[in-house]
């Protein structure tokens, strides 16, 4: 790096700091200051600066913008911001000359001295702040990588931790990689040998880890963001912030090489900056007014539930949001992106929901995003939008799905017909809105709530290593433990279990619209009953590699699930069966014991359902006894020569409760006796 490191100017645009001819143009918006200072460190690891710069407005300012251009740095250069101006929260204002700001384009930070109590008191934390990195990277060599463009109705995604994936030692990774991008290139073997073609990596935007009630815990899930560009620095497996972005890159290109999508979970509803007495380390010190949410008397609005609300429709924050989406598209090479909360995009700037908001129209028309996934948590904290988001091409995680398929198979009552509608990509919810069935995201289990092994071990959450007296993560969750709470040596109760798993399983893959698995849902993963392990960054969140070995018959049973799934013309169509719009579409027949005559009443606790079109040569039956005794399903007639065979039956044991069509046995009787609590699935044809 140059030695002669002197001031120009600089210009307006592009936002953030970027490599120029001789050196950097930073800029940065802020309508309110009254004075700015950028500072220059040596390296990551300095705690005070080499240079600072005072803007001067006469020259370092156009309009709100501040700007300026520095000779002689250029990529790697660590840099920070001071805003001055009145604190006087009590009428929005939080400028703080003595905090050092993260550049809310920074494409890169180093966290190394950041102390989230020295962002909160009074005094100078420029030791313990975080230093922004100027990134370009213009040099790397992607080797021709294209989007994989999966459309939804070929994706089989799969949610995932990149923390958790690798850090457990049975990953027999080497300590540096655990828990690193580095670390999921080597595991995307055992990706692509399950036969999952879409990631949706948990927050990997930088996040403060120390953002949680309990000091003595961690942040594990991410969501509290702080720089919405850079790639989280702790999952890299080098301390250099550069080779960190280069590192997620890898990763990037190593995934699109296996034919495996990346969607990240993005987190645009809050920041970790909190509420009133929360941290200013950036935001908050460069333009409260304009960031955040404020009600009339300027107190931040909370529609995250974490104490504070992105304003994400004022016009400067979606610019940033959007920026930040081309960004991860463009030179990031990414495919997509779940909108964490995503209902708060659909506020106006003092909170009230609007029918046409600009921001997610910004998304859905953005030619640059055009390709990509689009997914909406189609809720927060005081809005449930599910089947009623904006647009359209989002799509949506079903939660309905999620709920009410757990009900049907626990025994609840009066859940068969609303089973059957979500079985159909819940047309119910979503086809008025005129998206296509595949839109639905359906899940059993996510993230946020019990993993499926403990969805059948556990009536209540056990939340009590959270610190919080088991009053955080859902009270209901509807979860059945099959007769023992947790852990259990009783051979019974484990085979009710396992077959329960695989209800829920066959369910997912043979229900239109798009599945999505829980990281480790296949290995049987459990949590010990916690339902919302966000600060648990220990072996009870992370996948333990040693179960795979152990759990190779479930593993099996997913694998050929997912690619009976992916290679079923009935659940690749584009339009609802039964739908009218859908020339060609396929029919599907519900039934309950009795084919064509569904039991809709109270008390039903039975689904079956023909799926038939003239166009493919097979037909498909399910049926589905979710009562606690065995009970006789009527089959129906075989079509000339091509009779049924049993490729699925959940009661019985590896191997045979999934086989290929050529080695499933011959069904020749006009009816089945299913076993109780089973799911059993035919086909037909050649």
């Amino acid at each position: 790096m140059s030695q002669d490191i002197r001031p120009a100017n600089g210009l307006s645009t592009p936002l953030g700091a970027s490599v120029q001819e001789g050196g950097v143009n930073f800029s940065i918006y802020s309508k309110n200051a009254s004075a700015v200072e950028l500072l220059l460190f040596d390296g990551p690891k300095s705690t005070q600066p080499s240079h600072t710069f005072r803007l001067e407005p006469s020259r370092n300012r156009t309009f709100h913008y501040w700007h300026l251009f520095v000779h002689g740095i250029g990529e790697g250069q660590c840099y920070g911001w001071r805003f001055y101006g009145p604190y006087a929260p009590e009428i929005g204002l939080c400028f703080d000359g003595n905090k050092l700001l993260v550049d809310p384009y920074a494409r890169a930070v180093a966290m190394e001295h950041y102390d989230r109590e020295a962002a909160k008191v009074q005094g100078d934390n420029t030791a313990r702040g975080i230093k922004s990195v100027v990134i370009a990277d213009q040099n790397y060599d992607w080797e021709g990588d294209r989007p994989l463009n999966h459309p939804y109705s070929r994706s089989v995604i799969y949610e995932l931790h990149v923390g958790g994936f690798t850090k457990h030692s049975s990953s027999g990774l080497p300590t540096e990689l655990r828990g690193t991008y580095r670390g999921l290139i080597e595991k995307i073997p055992y990706l692509q040998a399950l036969g999952v073609n879409s990631v949706e990596l948990m927050p990997v935007q930088q996040f403060d880890p120390a953002d949680v009630p309990d000091p003595t815990k961690v942040n594990y899930w991410g969501y509290a963001p702080i720089a919405l560009f850079a790639p989280h620095s702790a999952y890299a497996s080098t301390t250099d912030p550069v080779g960190a972005v280069r590192e997620f890159k890898d990763m990037v290109k190593a995934l699109h090489r296996a034919g495996i999508e990346v969607i990240l979970d993005v987190v645009f509803n809050h920041t970790s900056e909190g509420g009133h007495d929360g941290p200013i380390w950036g935001f908050k010190g460069i333009e409260n007014r304009v960031y955040y949410m404020l009600d009339e008397q300027y107190a931040y609005q909370n529609y995250s539930g974490t104490g504070n609300t992105l304003n994400a429709n004022h016009s400067v924050v979606r610019r940033l949001i959007r920026d930040c989406l081309r960004y991860w598209v463009s030179e990031m090479h990414v495919d997509g992106f779940r909108f964490d909360l995503a209902s708060i995009l659909s506020r106006d700037e003092a909170g009230q929901p609007i029918q046409n908001p600009p921001i997610l129209w910004d998304i859905e028309s953005d030619p640059v995003l055009a390709p990509t996934k689009i997914i909406a948590e189609a809720w927060d904290v005081q809005q449930y939008q599910l089947g009623n988001f904006v647009g359209d091409r989002w799509a949506e995680w079903n939660g309905a799905y999620r709920d009410d398929i757990r009900r049907f198979l626990k025994g609840d009552e009066g859940m068969a017909r609303t089973a059957a509608y979500r079985v159909n990509a819940s047309p119910d919810l979503f086809e008025k809105g005129l998206r296509n069935p595949n839109r639905s995201i359906n899940f059993i289990t996510c993230h946020d709530g019990f993993t499926l092994n403990d969805l059948v071990s556990y009536n209540e959450k056990h939340n009590w290593g959270n610190g919080e007296e088991n009053r955080d993560g859902h009270n209901h969750n509807h979860s059945w433990n099959c007769g023992a709470e947790g852990p259990t040596d009783d051979p019974g109760i484990e085979a009710l279990r396992l077959r329960q798993i695989k209800n829920h399983l066959v369910l997912l893959m043979l229900s239109q619209g798009t599945p999505m698995l829980l990281m480790g849902d296949e290995v049987r993963r459990s949590q010990g009953g916690n339902n919302n392990a966000y600060c648990q960054d220990n072996p009870i969140s992370w996948l333990d590699w040693g179960q795979a070995s152990q759990q190779q018959s479930l593993i099996r049973f997913v694998r050929k699930l997912i690619d009976f799934n992916l290679n079923t013309a009935y659940f690749q169509e584009e339009y609802y069966w039964n739908s009218p719009k859908g020339l060609g579409s396929s029919t599907c027949t519900f039934g309950g014991v009795k084919t064509k005559k569904p039991d809709w009443s109270h008390h039903s606790h039975t689904l079956s359902f023909t799926l038939k079109n003239p166009r493919y040569p097979y037909r498909l039956h399910v049926m589905i006894n979710a009562y606690w005794e065995h009970l006789a399903f009527e089959i129906p007639k075989p079509k000339g020569r091509r009779p049924w065979r049993r490729i699925v039956n959940t009661a019985k044991i590896a191997p045979l409760d999934i086989l290929d069509f050529r080695e499933a046995p011959l069904v020749r009787s006009g009816q089945m006796v299913i076993n109780s609590r089973s799911v059993v699935v035919l086909r037909d044809g050649q």
